[in-house]
């Protein structure tokens, strides 16, 4: 081992000597530089050799050439660089590829030398990292097209990248993303042979010893990309994927109408293309003098938004599904939410949002989202009986969720509407008794406000009643803090002593019992402990917090300080697991005066 470090550190010797002679190091920096290396060469020959010794060296010889970097525009030198900066590179490839090859499924360790590479200007050596690498990782698609990226980009081979594209689609026939790069890197190449072209004619030369084809020119390998990808992927998502990277260049008219033609010959059977031609529709021509008033300008909007609904209808005729209502309701709610100071286009934008709202209703095929929406603009208009019908219709369509009932609910009643207590007793027959807590929260807050005390009783009767352990929790809890609204410290005593047996039971049942003794002119400590007691029965094996509140309670000007000691040994009694040491702690930082 010590030999092949000395070998490898006398190798350094020729360009150590270079740059003490140059001056960009002292000798007492080479001498430090040498014996760093020697440390790290060493810890890369262990018999058990860790990764990130093989990450340091490298870190540590980058930095090396940073600061070479550094001091060669310091001193304005810039001669000797294959002397100098060329071994150190060679050397950090070397350790890259030593580490690639021990630790291969490391891809962000391939991706750190490809980084290197591409820093240092070894280009040529990316490639054959890239090769590697797509050796051992071919089901990556992400790796094959930032191998053909890379080879477009840094070594400017539009030939290398195809051949890199059509490899990776061996591995991966049906990729999206490979295709759509692949496409663009065709569009690609057509666009720069095209400028050397023009390049050329421009400089009145001879084009006789460059070949520029017909066919190339005019994007015919682009066009067999896509037509590839098609015959495999038929998606008029990944269509109008292919359509946008087109758009992006000007030469490609005659390829995205022929692309156009394929959408509406093939894929009117999905919403998205019907979506995709209707807001093309925006993307016409002005009016030109028109513009030049915010009226005109607003009309002009307005047809553009009447050819787009056009193309919706044709859709929704059609092709009547959920998803191509959705796209047309959001069409109409996306132009509503748009700002113009022009009332008349607002109004406009509105009726027709409603329009479509109630057929996609009528038709049963309104998403639930889109009800919360078509509720808050009959409201905001002031349609109260409009909201009305909608709420009820909405609950009529989704009578399984929680959450349209709960939006009708509360528009019901924000209006006053007398049906909302029957309401209630149909939403909770209908919606899973699992979800039902926030109908029953509802419930409760509306009970509160327009019913008798009662009426209100008998819904937290109902509530106690509930086979669901957060509702009947919950109900326990609001039933206490409503007794003691209504009735004060007498009624909601009653009602604690009443249910304090019945399971569930909360925590914040019980604090809550104790924050209402605490509020009285003279709280009685009896009653404090006996609220304690209930509560280390249901809670006192696993809850330290609640020990440490009986204690500070004694230690309280109504307390016993020598009852303290006992809470202490019960506590330690009781609790179990982790909630030992944790009240074993605040017990400690409680003596101390921290806590």
């Amino acid at each position: 081992m010590a030999e092949v470090v000395q070998y490898r550190i006398e190798e350094r010797i020729p360009e150590l000597e270079q740059l003490e002679r140059v001056g960009l190091f002292t000798r007492k920096e080479v001498k430090s530089i040498i014996k760093k290396a020697t440390a790290l060469e060493y810890k890369l020959h262990r018999l058990i050799v860790k990764k990130e010794d093989f990450i340091a060296y490298i870190q540590y010889e980058i930095n090396v050439l940073e600061l070479i970097k550094k001091r060669r525009i310091h001193i304005n030198y810039h001669f000797k660089r294959e002397e100098i900066e060329y071994p150190i590179i060679h050397r950090i490839n070397s350790i890259f590829k030593r580490a690639t090859k021990k630790w291969k499924d490391d891809v962000q360790l391939w991706l750190s030398h490809v980084a290197f590479c591409k820093k240092w200007g070894t280009k040529g050596q990316i490639s054959k990292v890239f090769s590697a690498m797509l050796a051992i990782h071919p089901d990556k698609p992400a790796l094959w097209i930032m191998a053909a990226k890379s080879e477009l980009e840094d070594r400017n081979s539009s030939e290398n990248a195809r051949h890199l594209f059509l490899r990776a689609l061996r591995f991966h026939p049906k990729d999206k993303k490979v295709y759509q790069e692949y496409f663009r890197m065709e569009l690609l190449h057509c666009e720069k042979l095209k400028k050397q072209k023009k390049e050329l004619e421009d400089a009145e030369m001879d084009l006789g010893e460059y070949e520029f084809s017909p066919e190339i020119l005019a994007g015919k390998l682009a066009e067999l990309v896509y037509k590839d990808a098609t015959g495999k992927i038929k998606e008029a998502e990944f269509v109008i994927s292919l359509l946008n990277i087109a758009a992006i260049f000007d030469f490609t008219k005659e390829l995205q109408e022929s692309i156009l033609q394929d959408l509406n010959s093939n894929y009117t059977d999905e919403s998205l293309t019907w979506d995709f031609m209707a807001k093309r529709q925006l993307e016409g021509p002005g009016a030109g003098e028109e513009l030049h008033s915010a009226k005109g300008r607003a009309s002009d909007i307005s047809r553009r938004e009447e050819r787009c609904c056009q193309v919706y209808e044709e859709g929704v005729k059609s092709l009547s599904t959920e998803p191509m209502w959705t796209c047309y309701v959001a069409f109409c709610l996306e132009r509503l939410k748009r700002r113009t100071n022009v009332q008349e286009l607002t109004e406009k934008r509105q009726e027709r949002l409603l329009r479509v709202l109630q057929r996609a209703h009528d038709c049963s095929l309104l998403k639930e989202n889109y009800y919360k929406n078509w509720l808050q603009i009959l409201l905001s208009a002031g349609d109260a009986e409009g909201a009305a019908s909608v709420a009820m219709a909405a609950t009529q369509r989704y009578s399984q969720s929680v959450s349209m009932w709960s939006l009708s609910l509360q528009t019901l009643m924000q209006l006053g509407s007398g049906d909302v207590g029957r309401l209630f007793k149909d939403a909770l027959t209908h919606v899973n008794p699992k979800e039902s807590l926030p109908l029953w929260q509802l419930q409760v807050q509306w009970s509160i406000t327009n019913q008798t005390p009662e009426e209100t009783e008998a819904v937290f009767k109902r509530g106690l009643l509930s086979a669901v352990a957060a509702v009947a929790m919950e109900m326990k809890e609001r039933y206490l803090d409503w007794s003691y609204s209504i009735g004060g410290y007498k009624k909601a005593r009653k009602t604690f002593t009443s249910l304090e047996e019945d399971r569930p039971l909360s925590k914040a049942f019980f604090t809550r019992m104790i924050e209402i003794e605490k509020e009285r002119e003279t709280p009685k400590m009896n009653s404090l402990r006996d609220y304690y007691e209930r509560a280390l029965q249901e809670f006192g094996t696993s809850d330290d917090d609640l020990w440490l509140q009986y204690i500070q309670e004694e230690l309280g000007p109504l307390g016993r300080p020598e009852n303290c000691g006992k809470i202490h040994w019960r506590a330690m009694k009781f609790l179990e697991g982790e909630s030992v040491e944790r009240f074993i702690s605040k017990y400690t930082l409680l003596q101390t005066g921290h806590l």
